[in-house]
Formats: structure tokens, C-alpha cells, sequence
């Protein structure tokens, strides 16, 4: 470790933060941009900084996920060194770190060379010290010539089939190089003939399309470029973590967001032993909860990174009823006939969601090979005992398709050796569906590891839960929530399109639930891997409170843009629009870019791995026709001015709900004023936090119509009343009047309430507030926070409580 610059100061008694920010470090923006941008942060209010993955990654990396190089902190970011400067200017202000883990996976780089461990597998084979770090199934691939049975690494990186590229492998030395590609020859190998001396290998290079259906190397999710490793093996949990765990000992870290649990063999273990080697530090876990799912009791974390929350607050400020009408709109626009609310069961998002696990898990699908491993291991099983002997292959890979079709949540948490957790078993009973059929019982079974222990079984137990979290992701969000676009702001992580809006009394009982269980967990709006930032969102909420309207908008602006491409389907244009809307204003560039993603995600008329160039060219020259269109871009602009001021009420009503709900509100760069993005790489730029801190200083300053200073003074209000004090026990208060269900209130505590306007466009639409009240606590007078008025306890009149800005944040005197 390189010495501090200054002894870290002693780690402060209270380790949970009051609220972090998070920061996306890159080439662009470095471990010393952050330092500079410490005092602006300290003013802002937050407690802790958010810094995305630290370690050494692949040159350029702008997100820090594919790591090379676990001895060392990032060099392109400033190394060790600028880290701790960083820590001790924080400390200087009072801020602590928090820093992204990426315990799951290691980059398979270009050059390879960069992954020393991995560099060493691919020399030695099976005997290399490193062989038992990553997830490779040796036995899925004929070995060397001279050792057949030990197996090898299929490395999918060939742009065609091996004979078609021959002439393009050269011997460098003891290197094989191909492209970028730079590949250790075993040693002893290099003087031999081509195509013996890759015979030799203990690799197998392949043509990239063979990843489907030949990987034996776990992969995160299908990115074949990012190969899984086993952090449930102690040797790996200390090497992969040492840097990590010594900065937190040093003070200079003093907490960690895990990225992707649901990637390792045993979480729990992992969590255990990440607290017994930190004293307990500060942890939180990108847990996706799907549905009602609850965070597993027995994981020692203070909660998940926020998605819960989000879905929750976006939920509260949608209008149910006119979600499902719009629903039923975009049916219409699809296909024809009338319109008709569309919330019922079997919902379409549903069935959406269903296709696409299962193309996940097909014979072609991405995620072939691994259910490829889990079917040989069943059929280890079953060749070692008798009783569960004679399961063809075939009849394994259907069970293993509809349970991991099936499968309700995003995988079970059965350990080998104890008791079956009873939401795992409902789980998989959900997903066997009634099924007498036996294949389908011996994979349930297998999967929950009631079957006894063996090394075989415990690996199915594992890998089987592995598999689903990855079916689920892929299937889901990253394939049907590219498919089903009625309403786009619904599809994000963890979201559940089936299920649009939430009634208040729901969020209220969430609320209460999440402060007796995970009061210290995140809370979120916008991430680095939401689909729409939440103001981009706050835009779209409006939409599903004038369905019919919006609707017919839909229609005539796709009749102004004339008639689409042969080939171009009418959700091409349906999500063209709203994106057009989320993220106004917004070039030609950047709409482009987002629409060909989704629509490569969607896998429908083109995908990354089988483009069709004639689809997303059509797609890319309807997008950027509407900017030279002189009839339609005003159009859209006037649209977008007209749901400004509901959208308004969206923005602040979502800030201030994620700033005083229970939990650590996590802002993501940049979002402390109204930011408009979309997809990766579109949410990942640099923000320039120093025109922010410029703007800081008189933020507080009236400016009507101005909300980018009305969200940054509230963010600054709400973070600064956070770090004053600890916001007290949550309690809904309810108001009374005709647009009673207008608002959303509660107390925080005795002496802390928060009052936002819900479905904006509904109340002016119904006559605004008139007689409404809602009854402050007794105890003194109150004082809105955010514009300095006063009021009395007891009944105010809500017109006159949110009569300069749609949210109060009223803190109580005396």
C-alpha cells in the first residue's frame, strides 16, 4: 500500500450514512476531478461519496465493471495515491467513501495479457495456481492432444470460423496474436506447426457465434468479454479483495455497494465474510426484489442499492387508471380496434416477460450454454445413483427451460446442507406450474438441493440459482422491457409494467415496512443503469394521466412523418416519441443511439449479435427526419412546454419523497437538478459539478418558471435538514377535501413533515385544492423549509401551503 499523503482521520462512531452521492470516476473524470469537486458536495449536504469501481480495468473503461488488475487501484483514475487524497480531503469536509465492489467477474481483455491470473490459466491449463479462481467447466471441452481428458477454455473471440482465419494468427515469441488479441503459448509449444501448436493449447479459439451454445466459462450474464470467478472460495474472496479491505482499515474506505449479488454461488457466504472482514462496514447490495420479494433476513447488510424504492416512489405518482387506458392505447396503435383499459390478466407484459426468458434458454438462445452445463451435470448425477437414472439430455433441457421460464423472482437461495428458505420453495412451486411431469420434479428438486449432498448436487443447487438470476435479467429487463413499450417509464430495473401505479396506502405500508426491517438501505431514483433518468420519467408519469390525448398526439405526429420504411413497425414510432419527450431537447445523435439500442435489446427485428443493417438504418433516418421536419418539431416542442408544468410537480414531488422517505437517499451525478437521460452510455457522461457548485450559491434565490434552482435548492434543503439531525419514526398523514387523494403527506418524527402533490394534471383538471386541508402536528408553528413561510399547527388549507411551489418540506419550532 502506498503510503498515505496524511493519517487518516478515525472512522466517526455513526458509520450509516445520512446520504450519498453517487459519482461514475473514468479517464474523463478521475480520482482528482472528484477531490475538486469535494467542497461543492460538502456544500450540497450529502455525507458520503459514491465512487464507482476502483480497481484496475480495461484501458478507457468509462465504468470501472471490467476489472483486470485486483492489487491496484485504477491507474488511469489516479491510483492509490489520488485515492487517498481524495479520502483526505473528504475527511476535511466531513465526508466519508463509499466504493462500487465488483466481486462477480474479472474482463477477458484485449490484450489478454492485461489479466495476469487469467493469463496464467490460459498458459497452464487446469495446474496454474489461478485455475480454481475462475468458473470454468473443464470437462465441457476436449483437452490438448496430449491431454484430452483435462479440458480446455473455449475462447469465443475469432470474427469467423477458425479455417476462414488462419492466416490471420501469427507466433510472436511465446505469444499467439490475433488482432488485438495477445494469447500465451504453453510452454514448450511454440516452435510447432499452426495448427498443431493450437491443438496443444489450453484454449480452444472459436468463432464468437459458438459462445451460445459452447461457453464453459460462467460469464456475467452473456457478455462474453467478462468471465465469472469463484468468490466463494476464501483463497479468491482474500486476493480479489486485499486492496479493498486494507483501505478500509486505513479509513480511507468506509463502506461498499456490492454489484450483482445474485452472480456469486452463495451470497450469503460472500456478505458474511465481507462483514467479518470489515467489522461490520457499511454494505449495500444491488438486489433487484421482483414483485413483493423481500431482501433475505439473513444477509448482513443494511438493505439493497434503492430499485425498491424507486418503483415505489414512481409508483405513488402515476395515475393507475389512466396507466391501464394507455395501455390499451398502445394495443391500438399496434394492432387496430378500439381502445380499452388494460390492466386485466393475463396482462401482455406478462406474457412479454415470459418469451423472453424463454428465449433465453432455447437451443439458440444466449444463455444455451449454461443451461448446457446444468444439464451435464444432472447427468453426472444420474450415471453415479440409479434413482435418478434415465433422464435424457433433451428432457433435461425442457425442464430446465420452463422452470427457468417459469421461475417468479430472480433466483432461489437454497443452500446444500440446510433447510429449504420457504420463499424459494414457492418459487420453484410457482415455476413447476403443477407439473407431475418427473424430469421437471428431479430439476425443482435438484435445484433446491433436497436431494442429499455430493459435489454434483451442491454444484447444480448453485449454478442452477446462478442461472436464473441471469435468465431473469436478460430475459426481462434487457429483452421484454425492450418489447412491451406502453408506457417506457415503467420498464425499469426491478419494475413491473403488469402493475402500473401505486394506490397511497401501499406506500405508506411500505414505507413503515422498510424502517422496521432495512431502515439504513439505499434509496434511489436515477442510476448509471436506469433505462431513463427519474425526471425523464416525472415527464412520462403526466402521459398516463391524459391517455386518449396522448394517444391521438401519437397518431399525428406519425402521420406528419409520413409513411415509415418497409419493415419498420409501428413500435418503432411509438417508442420514438416518447423518447423524443423523456429526453427533449435532445439531437439527432443521441435519439439514434437510444432507439438502435433498444431495438437490439429487443431482439425482435435486429439484435448485436445478428444485426439487420436495411431495419436500423430505416429506424435511424426516421429518428433523425423529425429534427428536419418543420411541421413536426414544433409540435413536439409545444407538447413538451404544455406537460412542463405537471412534470414540474413529478420532478419535486419524486426529489423530495427520496430525500425524506426511510432509508439512504444515493443521488446519482448530476440529478440534483432536472437531468434528462437516457440508456448507457447516455447516462454515464461527466457532469460538470463546478457549474453546479456556481449555481449552489444562489440556488435559494426566487426565480418562477426556473426548475432546475427550485430542484436544486430543495435537494440542498432536504440534505442539510438530513445531516442536522436524524429524521424521526414515519407516520402517513392523511389529508381531508375533495382532492384529498391529490396529496401524499407524513411525518418524519415529531418535528418533520412532507407534503408533495400526486397526478398534477388530475387536480387542475378537477378544480385544483379548493377546501382540502391537511392537519399539521400540534406541538408549535411549522416552517416550510424550502420558501420560509410559516404556518400553524393544525388544519391548513393545502392551496395556501403549496401555493409557491407543488411540495413543502416543514420543520417544526420550538
Amino acid at each position: 500500500m502506498t503510503p498515505a499523503a496524511e493519517p487518516a482521520q478515525p472512522r466517526p462512531a455513526a458509520a450509516v450514512p445520512s446520504s450519498s452521492y453517487r459519482l461514475q470516476l473514468q479517464p474523463g473524470f478521475t480520482l482528482r476531478d472528484a477531490t475538486a469537486a469535494v467542497p461543492y458536495l460538502a456544500a450540497l449536504g450529502v455525507s458520503h461519496l459514491h465512487l464507482s469501481p476502483l480497481l484496475e480495468a480495461v484501458p478507457g473503461s468509462t465504468h470501472g465493471y471490467d476489472t483486470v488488475d485486483h492489487t491496484r487501484i485504477s491507474e488511469q483514475l489516479g491510483g492509490e495515491p489520488a485515492l487517498r487524497a481524495l479520502a483526505a480531503e473528504a475527511h476535511r469536509h466531513g465526508l466519508r467513501l463509499i466504493a462500487d465492489v465488483v466481486p462477480n467477474h474479472m474482463a477477458v481483455p484485449a490484450p489478454e495479457r492485461l489479466n495476469r491470473p487469467l493469463w496464467q490459466v490460459l498458459r497452464d491449463g487446469p495446474d496454474s495456481p489461478y485455475a480454481h479462481w475462475f468458473d470454468i467447466d473443464w470437462t465441457a471441452q476436449p483437452g490438448p492432444a496430449d491431454a484430452p481428458g483435462r479440458g480446455r477454455v473455449l475462447l469465443p473471440l475469432l470474427g469467423d470460423r477458425l479455417g476462414a482465419v488462419l492466416d490471420r494468427l501469427t507466433v510472436d515469441g511465446d505469444t499467439l496474436r490475433y488482432h488485438e488479441h495477445e494469447l500465451p503459448l504453453r510452454p514448450g509449444t511454440s516452435g510447432l506447426p499452426l495448427e498443431e501448436l493450437l491443438a496443444r493449447q489450453w484454449y480452444r479459439l472459436a468463432w464468437w457465434r459458438l459462445a451460445r451454445t459452447e461457453l464453459n466459462y460462467r460469464r456475467f450474464f452473456t457478455v462474453n468479454e467478462l468471465i465469472a470467478l469463484r468468490a466463494e472460495d476464501p483463497e479468491v474472496f482474500a486476493a480479489t479483495h486485499a486492496v479493498l479491505l486494507a483501505l478500509h482499515a486505513d479509513g480511507v474506505l468506509d463502506g461498499f455497494r456490492i454489484d450483482h449479488p445474485d452472480g456469486l454461488a452463495d451470497p450469503r457466504g460472500y456478505l458474511r465474510r465481507l462483514a467479518d472482514a470489515t467489522g461490520g462496514a457499511y454494505v449495500v447490495v444491488e438486489k433487484i426484489l421482483t414483485g413483493e420479494e423481500r431482501l433475505p433476513e439473513d444477509w448482513p447488510v443494511a438493505g439493497t442499492t434503492g430499485y425498491d424504492a424507486l418503483r415505489r416512489i414512481d409508483g405513488v405518482l402515476l395515475d393507475h387508471a389512466g396507466a391501464c387506458r394507455l395501455a390499451g392505447a398502445y394495443e391500438s396503435f399496434l394492432h387496430g380496434g378500439p381502445v380499452r383499459d388494460l390492466c386485466a390478466d393475463p396482462h401482455p407484459a406478462v406474457a412479454e416477460a415470459r418469451r423472453g426468458r424463454a428465449d433465453m434458454t432455447g437451443p439458440d438462445g444466449e444463455l444455451a450454454a449454461e443451461v448446457e452445463r446444468l444439464v451435464r451435470i444432472a447427468l453426472r448425477i444420474g450415471a453415479a445413483e440409479p434413482a435418478h437414472a434415465d433422464h435424457a439430455p433433451g428432457q433435461l433441457r425442457a425442464a430446465l427451460g420452463r422452470l427457468l421460464t417459469g421461475y417468479p423472482a430472480y433466483r432461489p437461495y437454497a443452500r446444500p446442507g440446510e433447510a429449504v428458505p420457504a420463499a424459494s420453495a414457492r418459487q420453484l412451486r410457482a415455476a413447476l406450474d403443477g407439473s407431475a411431469d418427473p424430469t421437471d420434479r428431479l430439476v425443482a428438486a435438484l435445484a433446491l438441493g433436497e436431494l442429499g449432498r455430493g459435489a454434483d448436487k451442491d454444484e447444480f443447487c448453485a449454478r442452477f440459482a446462478q442461472t436464473a438470476a441471469a435468465v431473469a435479467a436478460k430475459g426481462v429487463e434487457d429483452t421484454a422491457f425492450y418489447r412491451w413499450n406502453a408506457l417506457p417509464g415503467l420498464n425499469e430495473v426491478g419494475g413491473e409494467p403488469a402493475r402500473p401505479g401505486l394506490h397511497p396506502a401501499e406506500f405508506h405500508d411500505w414505507c413503515r415496512a422498510q424502517e422496521r426491517t432495512w431502515p439504513h438501505g439505499m434509496t434511489v431514483l436515477s442510476t448509471h443503469d436506469t433505462k431513463r433518468s427519474a425526471d425523464a420519467r416525472a415527464r412520462l408519469a403526466v402521459l398516463a394521466e391524459r391517455p386518449d390525448a396522448w394517444a391521438a398526439e401519437v397518431d399525428a405526429w406519425s402521420t406528419a412523418a409520413g409513411p415509415a420504411a418497409p419493415g419498420l413497425d409501428r413500435d418503432a414510432d411509438w417508442l420514438l416519441w416518447h423518447t423524443l419527450v423523456a429526453a427533449w431537447p435532445i439531437d439527432p445523435d443521441r435519439l439514434a443511439a437510444a432507439l438502435l439500442k433498444a431495438v437490439r435489446e429487443a431482439k425482435l427485428h435486429t439484435s448485436w449479435t445478428t444485426p439487420d443493417p436495411r431495419y436500423e438504418r430505416a429506424l435511424e433516418q426516421r429518428a433523425r427526419s423529425v429534427h428536419g421536419n418543420p411541421g413536426l418539431l414544433p409540435r413536439v416542442e409545444g407538447a413538451v412546454h404544455a406537460l412542463a408544468p405537471y412534470a414540474r410537480a413529478n420532478t419535486l414531488a419524486a426529489a423530495l419523497l427520496h430525500l425524506t422517505v426511510p432509508g439512504v437517499p444515493d443521488l446519482y451525478q448530476g440529478g440534483e437538478e432536472p437531468l434528462y437521460t437516457l440508456v448507457d452510455p447516455d447516462n454515464r457522461g461527466v457532469v460538470d459539478l463546478g457549474a453546479l457548485a456556481v449555481r449552489l450559491t444562489d440556488a435559494a434565490a426566487p426565480r418562477p418558471g426556473d426548475l432546475a434552482r427550485e430542484k436544486l435548492h430543495l435537494t440542498a434543503t432536504a440534505l442539510h435538514l438530513r445531516r442536522s439531525r436524524p429524521l424521526g419514526s414515519y407516520r402517513p398523514l392523511p389529508a381531508a377535501g375533495p382532492a384529498a387523494d391529490h396529496l401524499l403527506a407524513f411525518a418524519r418524527g415529531a418535528d418533520v413533515v412532507t407534503a408533495v402533490t400526486r397526478l398534477p394534471y388530475g387536480l387542475e383538471r378537477a378544480g385544483g385544492w379548493r377546501d382540502t386541508v391537511l392537519e399539521l402536528p400540534a406541538g408549535g408553528p411549522w416552517t416550510d423549509e424550502l420558501t420560509g413561510r410559516g404556518f400553524p399547527a393544525g388544519a391548513v388549507p393545502v392551496a395556501e401551503l403549496l401555493t409557491a411551489l407543488p411540495v413543502a418540506l416543514l420543520t417544526r419550532r420550538g
